[in-house]
């Protein structure tokens, strides 16, 4: 497990969050429609200050969860700042990934490293967000390996790239009868 990933099951845990919010806010606004409906009533939708019904605003906001504040543009800066009044558990949450990324940019040391992973881990804890929860238990179970990263601070990209290349050039052929064979084709290609 490399650090890519420990970011991304971050993110999705975070995204899990405003998706669970934004069904609550589509099963509302449907309560919403339909009671008006039954009072023979024009359904009118309740509007944010930049315009966005709640709905709305939980599915715009996707990508400006995805990265750091300092890269919003003014139109993200001000429906962030909205989503987050509304959802604090969601800054929370973001606030979370973004400690992480900055672990990750920020630390140079082994040592250090492990002991800035170890406060986060017990922040993830103490937010009770049962979606970073398996983040945390990752992080403990392949600990050893995350913390390579910060050796050289080099990930296994590269040997993912090969191994897709790998599995490309045995795909073109429907498999492998003779492996022998196959690595020294493999090896004449690609050494």
């Amino acid at each position: 497990i490399d650090r890519f990933h420990v970011q991304k099951l971050a993110l999705d845990a975070l995204q899990e969050i405003r998706i669970k919010h934004r069904w609550e806010a589509i099963d509302k606004e449907n309560d919403t429609i339909e009671n008006a409906r039954n009072n023979s009533l024009k359904y009118v939708p309740e509007l944010l200050p930049n315009g966005d019904t709640l709905k709305q605003l939980l599915a715009r906001s996707r990508y400006l969860l995805y990265k750091s504040s300092n890269k919003w543009t003014n139109t993200q800066q001000e429906r962030a700042e909205i989503l987050f009044k509304n959802y604090p558990d969601i800054e929370k949450a973001y606030n979370l990934c973004q400690k992480l990324s900055w672990i990750y940019n920020q630390t140079k040391d082994k040592t250090v490293a492990l002991i800035r992973l170890a406060k986060w881990d017990e922040n993830v804890r103490q937010a009770k967000f049962k979606s970073f929860n398996s983040i945390a238990r990752t992080m403990s179970v392949h600990y050893q390996n995350i913390l390579n990263y910060f050796d050289n601070r080099s990930t296994n990209a590269s040997a993912e790239s090969f191994n897709a290349k790998i599995k490309a050039f045995r795909a073109q052929f429907r498999g492998v009868r003779n492996i022998k064979f196959f690595l020294f084709r493999l090896s004449n290609i690609y050494a």
